[in-house]
Order: C-alpha cells, then sequence, then structure tokens
C-alpha cells in the first residue's frame, strides 16, 4: 500500500506552521476550477471470482503470536531490492498474445491430512515444484495447513522453500509495523482506523525498489465480515487490456503523487518555494524513493505534491521475460479512490499523473483500468492456516474492507538461487526504526474526510 508518509513528517518539522489537515465534506470538482459540481457515491469494487468461507478455526492470539526463541534473530534482514525495470522495446500486440497464454492465478493447492501430518517437511520436500509453480502461476494459495496457523510454523514454512527475508520496501513510510521482528514478519493493514478503507490491487514496489516475493498469512480472520485478501494477475490483465489505452500508457507514461502538504496558497512564492526546499532536502530523502516535489500538479491550490519518477505501465518479469501489467494505477488513482469506500486522510491521498503531461489519468481511462482489473480479481476467503505465496513481479494484492478484528501479516523476500546478485549487499538500515514507528502511532490521529479537487 503505497501511502507515503512525506508531508506528515514534514508537518512534524514545522509544528507551529499554519498548514492545514482540516476535515472537510467529501464533494467532487473539476480539475483546474474548482468549481463543485457533485457528490461522487462509494460503491465497493467487483471481484471475478469470490470462494465461500469454510470458518476453519484458528488459535489464540497469545497462541499465533508467539516466536520461537531458540531460533536466529531475522531482524537484520536483507534491504528490499532495487527494482528491475525492463521495458523498452516491447511490441504490445505480441505481449498481450503472450500473457493470454498464461494458466489461471492463483494456484490452489489445498492441505491433505496426510500432508498437515508431514508439518514443515511438507514443504523441504515440494520445494522444487512450489518454487517452479509460483513463477508459472504468480500466485500460490495454500488453503487448511495447521502449520501456518501460528508465527512459528509460518516461519518453517517459508524457511523450508528456502526463501529470504527482507524489508518492506516502504518499511521507513511509517506503514507497517512488524508483527514480529524478529521472524522478519509486518503486520499487514489491520489497523481499525483503515478497517474502512479500500486497498486496491497493487506490486508492493515503488519505481526504486520492489519485493521479489512475499508470503501473506491469515492468523485471525475479520471477527465481524468482510476483509477478503485480493489477488490478480498482472498478465492476464495486460492480455485484455484495451489496446489503444495500453499503447497510450505505454508511450506516455505515468507519474504517481504519494504525498500531499497543503501550503496556504496566499504565501509568498519565495516562502513556498523555501518550504519547498527544506522538504525536499530534509524529509524526503528519509524516505527511499526517488521523489520529486512538485506544487500544485493536482490543481489544488498551494499544494505540495511527493511525485515519483515517470516509469513504464508495463514490465518483463525479470525471471521469465514475461510482459507483465506491473503499476500501482488501480491504487493509486484518485478518481477510483473517490469512488470506492476509502479510509486514508488527504495527506496520504495519491493521484497517477500521464508522465508528458503531468495531466491526472482522466475517468474514462481510469474506468478502463478499474474494468479490466476487477475482472481478474479474486477475492480470497483466507482463514487461520492460509498463506497466499506471491511472485511480486506478477500478480498484484490488494485488500477489502472489514468489521471488527483481523489479524493478517506478510513477510517480504528478497531473489536468491540464480538470482542472488540481484538482491545487492545492504543490510538493514536501523536508523530508519524510529521514524517508522513515530509515524505508525501518529497515523490514526489524522482526520479521514477529506475535500476532492479532482474527480
Amino acid at each position: 500500500m503505497k501511502i507515503s508518509a512525506i508531508a506528515l513528517v514534514a508537518a512534524i518539522f514545522f509544528p507551529s506552521s499554519t498548514f492545514a489537515f482540516t476535515p472537510t465534506p467529501f464533494v467532487t470538482s473539476s480539475k483546474r476550477s474548482g468549481a463543485l459540481f457533485s457528490t461522487v457515491e462509494r460503491v465497493a469494487p467487483d471481484a471475478g471470482y469470490v470462494p465461500k468461507w469454510e470458518d476453519r478455526e484458528g488459535l489464540s492470539p497469545e497462541e499465533f503470536i508467539e516466536s520461537d526463541e531458540s531460533k536466529e534473530d531475522l531482524s537484520g534482514m536483507w534491504e528490499c531490492p532495487l527494482t528491475r525495470w525492463d521495458t523498452e522495446g516491447i511490441d504490445l500486440t505480441a505481449a498481450q498474445r503472450q500473457a493470454r497464454r498464461v494458466p489461471k492465478c492463483p494456484l490452489e493447492v489445498r492441505a491433505k491430512p496426510g500432508d498437515n501430518a508431514k508439518g514443515g517437511e511438507y514443504f523441504s520436500q515440494n520445494k522444487k515444484k512450489i518454487r517452479a509453480d509460483l513463477l508459472k502461476y504468480g500466485a500460490i494459495w495454500f488453503r487448511g495447513f495447521d502449520l501456518m496457523k501460528s508465527v512459528k510454523g509460518f516461519r518453517e514454512m517459508h524457511e523450508q522453500l528456502g526463501l529470504d527475508p527482507c524489508l518492506d520496501p516502504l518499511h521507513s513510510s511509517g506503514l507497517r509495523k512488524f508483527a514480529s521482528e524478529r521472524d522478519a514478519l509486518y503486520e499487514e493493514v489491520n489497523k481499525p482506523s483503515l478497517r474502512g478503507h479500500y486497498i486496491g490491487l497493487h506490486n508492493e514496489s515503488t519505481a526504486k525498489r520492489t519485493a521479489a516475493y512475499a508470503a501473506f498469512v491469515c492468523f485471525q480472520r475479520a471477527t465481524e465480515g468482510g476483509g477478503r485478501f485480493l489477488v490478480a494477475d498482472g498478465a492476464a490483465i495486460l492480455a485484455d487490456m484495451d489496446p489503444k489505452l495500453l499503447k497510450k500508457l505505454y508511450e506516455k507514461k505515468i507519474r504517481i503523487s504519494v504525498s500531499n502538504l497543503d501550503i496556504p496558497p496566499g504565501f509568498p512564492d519565495v516562502v513556498k518555494e523555501g518550504i519547498k526546499n527544506v522538504v525536499d532536502m530534509a524529509v524526503a530523502p528519509k524516505f527511499d524513493m526517488d521523489l520529486e516535489m512538485i506544487y500544485e500538479s493536482d490543481g489544488k491550490p498551494g499544494r505540495l505534491q511527493a511525485v515519483e519518477c515517470a516509469e513504464s505501465p508495463i514490465n518483463r518479469h525479470p525471471v521469465t521475460g514475461l510482459p507483465i501489467w506491473f503499476n500501482n494505477a488501480h491504487n493509486h488513482a484518485r478518481k477510483l479512490r473517490d469512488r470506492r469506500p476509502c479510509g486514508v486522510p488527504e495527506v496520504g491521498m495519491t493521484e497517477v499523473f500521464y508522465a508528458d503531461t503531468m495531466e491526472p489519468l482522466d475517468l474514462e481511462d481510469c474506468n478502463t483500468i478499474k474494468r479490466i482489473s476487477e475482472k481478474h480479481i479474486t477475492a480470497l476467503s483466507m482463514e487461520p492456516g492460509d498463506v497466499l505465496l506471491v511472485d511480486n513481479y506478477r500478480a498484484l494484492h490488494g485488500r477489502d474492507v472489514f468489521q471488527g478484528d483481523r489479524f493478517h501479516a506478510v513477510s517480504w523476500f528478497t531473489w536468491d538461487g540464480d538470482q542472488e546478485e540481484w538482491r545487492g549487499g545492504e543490510r538493514r538500515i536501523v536508523e530508519k526504526n524510529g521514524l517508522n514507528k513515530m509515524i505508525n502511532q501518529m497515523l490514526d490521529f489524522l482526520p479521514k474526510d477529506f475535500e476532492s479537487d479532482t474527480s
């Protein structure tokens, strides 16, 4: 979930400033004029496949969260590897034809009684096939395995598969805290303040860093309903994408703004430029992303936005070479967020721009992305012990809204084996951790009602 906290940190750096985060009623308006014309109804997105719940029992929180203290402390894990881009010279017609030949994602693997009896041995015995299937299908849904109902068992699973943990690409943003730091396990987005926020499809990626693989685990499903985990095949989305839109976005490229800082528009230009320079030099470097600070790119007077560099919406898979719909537009486009359940404060609202003009994606293009992406969503009914193993360059993921309490977690993994050289030599930068914790604690206090000037 790419929501940078840069603007929040800027506000911390300027505590006596007049920067406003005042809740305002939700309305929509045209991009440049500011003339309000309608209220947009929020509608929960669709999914192509919605499996039934099976109501399997899990462990108590005290039981599932317990770590095996006899095992090595993994808190000094690898840094998230750099994003591997291979986007030049893609024949779009051939790419779509190639993408149509891939098998359906995700592959479902259901535990038999004998599989559960083997515990971690099941994964060591089937390691070669599981790793090959992950590349073939893009994601594997392990259902009904008792082993992964606890932190200890989940770690046993991925260690038997030879996966090597790394940091979340947005570790320093404060969006996720560790569920078990010594087990390299992050808590998923379970925050009470974000129960009503629909997380759209995205790769866990920035223009700079991308995890190679991920394993999402359910320890406790939402106690009062909802909370389905979403997965979709980036190859299948590419195969079905409107050819004209695909060509348009490939040629124009896209840029994504990841945070907003609203400066009083009446401030003199010299003051606004000074604020921009301070944020750019003192705050933005703390977030491991390639960002440009730009004023008013979405048309709102006084708004300073942190914008990623231009990137292609299509990428070749680093291992298989398969062309993939590899971008986060379904999650980050403001026109889509404004039309579905959203609990993100204005400071963290994102936008997707055509890179050549810095105009936000128009509604027609957004709706095309929405329609084709959601056709390929499987809204998983993950229950205690279920794990979704994901090839992060192939499959996109998200999460539906939920009620009550929910405890899902995730570990990210770097390159290994024949691709070991791609992981680099960086280990965790522990100095980031204090900023991470501070931001995480403050996010729940930000207002969730906001004014939209872009939809």
